[in-house]
């Protein structure tokens, strides 16, 4: 096993980075939610065919149309809390109310669906959100709970745990490492088209032209993205999926029957709260994950053998192109060391 920890000489000030940190997983979390859902239909407690309808009465408008399956695959058709402008000022930091699961819920569906149930393919955190609830109703346990329960616990994941649903969306653990985004002058010249205009992050200036987000309001993620874990521990879970330990094998197969993503990610394909990744020296199995402050990039092979995970302090902080192109050819050697083969050279870069 390797581990390397690297940071920024002006980041020191704020926490001494170390391969063992507590690290945001972002949507890698979903792949854990998506397990604890699969368990439950393993013990018949829940159908990948049932409605949402079901356990949600009256919460999700065409709810009887939407299935369990649909939401794990992102082809319910929800539109994406995230992108209602009012979560994404709390997403963004600017805003320090404490959003709760079922307000999350709720401010997805006063936004048309984005198309008629299992038609087509939308990644879309609703769908995560509606699955904690879910997953709630049907056992009378927290999802925070039922994640140590069934996953934290039996593979002794002593960082591993979901910070709660109950609005507040804090973690001041001493061991978590710290998130940074571009301040508000250098961050427009990045955003990509997807991300509203104007839309910057909140945080104490810390240099590099960066701000500090560690701090911002994490309320709005929950099931969608609000892990907490370390690369080891993501390591230690991946493994254990992969190779059969969570789910029966006919479950396992469900997770990784797979269909096309977004045009503008032909190299990834999506299962069950699972992502097949065509990497340049071959396929992987796993998620990336993305929450203010925190990228990350957690893979394993098809028998959960070996592991790589990158992860990276920033989200938009990677998207110059020289940023960017040194983070995916650390993602690519880390993937091609794990899998016996030649790293790749490097992408040419633009110089400064």
């Amino acid at each position: 096993m390797t581990e390397i920890a690297r940071q920024a000489p002006w980041s020191t000030g704020d926490h001494t980075l170390a391969a063992t940190d507590r690290f945001r997983m972002g949507s890698n979390t979903k792949t854990m939610v998506a397990t604890v859902l699969l368990q439950l239909i393993a013990e018949h407690r829940l159908e990948l065919t049932g409605p949402v309808s079901k356990w949600l009465p009256g919460l999700v408008p065409n709810g009887g149309a939407i299935t369990v399956r649909m939401l794990l695959n992102h082809t319910s058709g929800l539109f994406n809390y995230r992108d209602d402008p009012a979560v994404l000022k709390a997403f963004t930091g600017h805003d320090t109310r404490a959003w709760t699961p079922a307000e999350l819920l709720a401010a997805a569906v006063r936004h048309d669906p984005l198309f008629a149930p299992g038609t087509s393919y939308t990644y879309s955190n609703t769908n995560y959100v509606a699955l904690g609830l879910i997953a709630e109703k049907a056992t009378g346990q927290t999802m925070a709970d039922l994640v140590q329960e069934r996953i934290a616990k039996p593979l002794h994941l002593q960082n591993t745990y979901l910070v709660e649903g109950n609005g507040s969306g804090t973690d001041k653990s001493p061991t978590l490492a710290h998130g940074y985004e571009p301040d508000p002058t250098h961050i427009a010249a990045l955003l990509p088209p997807w991300v509203p205009a104007g839309t910057t992050f909140a945080g104490p200036a810390r240099p590099a032209n960066y701000v500090d987000t560690t701090a911002g309001n994490a309320s709005t993620e929950w099931a969608a993205g609000a892990m907490v874990s370390t690369a080891q521990d993501w390591a230690t879970f991946d493994s254990a999926l992969l190779s059969g330990k969570l789910l029966p094998p006919e479950l396992l197969n469900e997770m990784k029957t797979t269909g096309p993503e977004e045009a503008e990610v032909p190299n990834r394909r999506y299962g069950l709260g699972l992502e097949q990744v065509t990497t340049p020296c071959g396929t992987v199995w796993g998620h990336n994950g993305q929450v203010a402050g925190y990228s990350s990039e957690a893979y394993t092979d098809d028998t959960g053998t070996r592991t790589a995970s990158v992860l990276t302090a920033t989200i938009f902080g990677l998207a110059s192109p020289k940023a960017g192109g040194a983070n995916q050819d650390l993602v690519n050697a880390a993937v091609c060391t794990m899998l016996g083969k030649p790293i790749p050279a490097s992408s040419p870069t633009p110089a400064g």
